[in-house]
């Protein structure tokens, strides 16, 4: 199961950069995101969303512990969470590309996988019309406003 969003955003890779990796300034902007932990390659980082708060709607908005790695600065990061023996695995992608004419595309981009796909797409809404589309236009929105 994929989920994806992406958005041009009027701002340099390195502008937007500075915000994707600024834990505790997500509160600041409409991410419909609380992340805990300092966002750089090998850390742990916890992210919660606001999309259903009584679900954990996927392996990376569950609160549980995501991995930061595949760092690039002012390029991509991954963000990796799951459950033990393979039965559930997380991975979401946040990429930035220069679009020309000072423009940035974002795209956040999670796969999710394992053997309780099946149980878990019964209990998920639509991410890619909730939580990333918020997450994407919030970014936008931060971002552009300098």
């Amino acid at each position: 199961m994929v989920f994806e969003a992406t958005t041009t955003i009027a701002a340099s890779p390195e502008a937007i950069w500075s915000i994707l990796t600024d834990a505790p300034g997500y509160a600041d902007w409409d991410s419909g995101a609380t992340v805990r932990g300092t966002i750089a390659e090998g850390e742990k980082i916890r992210l919660v969303t606001e999309v259903k708060p009584d679900l954990a709607v996927s392996l990376t908005d569950s609160g549980s512990s995501l991995k930061v790695s595949d760092v690039v600065p002012g390029e991509r990061m991954t963000w990796t969470g799951g459950m033990p023996l393979g039965l559930a695995k997380g991975v979401r992608t946040l990429t930035l590309e220069p679009a020309g004419d000072g423009l940035t595309r974002f795209t956040m981009r999670e796969e999710i996988s394992g053997l309780m796909l099946g149980t878990m797409v019964k209990k998920m809404p639509d991410m890619g019309t909730t939580t990333f589309e918020r997450f994407a236009n919030g970014l936008k929105a931060r971002a552009e406003a300098g």
